[in-house]
């Protein structure tokens, strides 16, 4: 069963060793043109994985995502005009 786990975006100097970050967690996609991959990895660990990614001689940068952290739940500012009036007055 898949658990807490984390998005981490990782930008890379060569697609050679995108192989080697299998062992980090599930990759998700790889991006050619921009040379990045975003990868999955449990959350309880995720500082110890990202301070290993940084170390491989091939990484750049990695950045961990901040949508379990975000309120996803938004309230509509602007009332529906159709909610507003009640058509079956005049019945």
């Amino acid at each position: 069963m898949v658990g807490n786990r984390v998005g981490l975006a990782i930008w890379v100097q060569s697609l050679k060793q995108v192989k080697q970050l299998r062992r980090f967690g599930h990759i998700h996609y790889t991006s050619r043109k921009m040379k990045y991959v975003v990868m999955y990895c449990d959350g309880e660990n995720v500082e110890e994985t990202m301070v290993k990614l940084r170390s491989l001689h091939f990484v750049k940068e990695v950045s961990m995502s901040m949508r379990p952290w975000l309120k996803t739940e938004y309230q509509n500012s602007v009332p529906d005009k159709e909610k507003e009036y009640d058509y079956k007055m005049g019945i």
